[in-house]
């Protein structure tokens, strides 16, 4: 009889990834002693402005690079929006505690408590990376180093390009 294989999904539009994303996964794995861990892009992301986002098609590459030197990581692409809902299947969801916050908002289930309730008894293991400002109740966290709750997408595409994780660089 075989062991069973963790597998888990730390979803997100990763444009560009970040040198936090990158942590966060290692982190991941470490912490919920993973065999993998899926980077999910869902096609239409929920809450995200899509003109303000680079096609899927032009994101879908770069989140690729990470993947050459750690073949414990692989992006999936998924049509599903909510993260209770991408996580299905999976023994581990990873997030940031601002979508953690999220996830625990009755706004994003029609503002249904009981809908929000039933979603959030779907999810398995929830590991959530520090943020300051937010809270991570009901869930574990991981170590990280404390610079890089600062760290964003948003801030990256803005011209810090220290932020994105080398080897998704454009001038690499």
């Amino acid at each position: 009889m075989s062991a069973r294989v963790a597998r888990g999904v730390y979803p997100g539009s990763f444009d560009p990834p970040t040198i936090a994303h990158v942590a966060i996964a290692e982190a991941a794995v470490r912490a919920g002693s993973l065999a993998g861990l899926d980077l999910a892009i869902s096609r239409v992301a929920l809450g995200k402005d899509a003109a303000a986002q680079r096609p899927l098609e032009a994101r879908r590459p770069v989140v690729e690079r990470l993947t050459a030197s750690r073949p414990w990581l692989r992006v999936v692409v998924t049509d599903a929006q909510l993260i209770t809902d991408i996580a299905q299947g999976y023994d581990v969801v990873v997030m940031g505690a601002d979508k953690w916050a999220q996830v625990r908002d009755p706004a994003w289930y029609g503002g249904s408590v009981a809908e929000r309730d039933a979603a959030l008894a779907r999810l398995t293991r929830v590991l959530i990376a520090p943020r300051p400002g937010f809270d991570a109740a009901g869930a574990e966290v991981l170590e990280l180093p404390e610079h890089l709750g600062a760290v964003s997408s948003s801030a990256a595409r803005a011209g810090q390009r220290h932020l994105i994780a080398p080897e998704c660089r454009a001038d690499r």
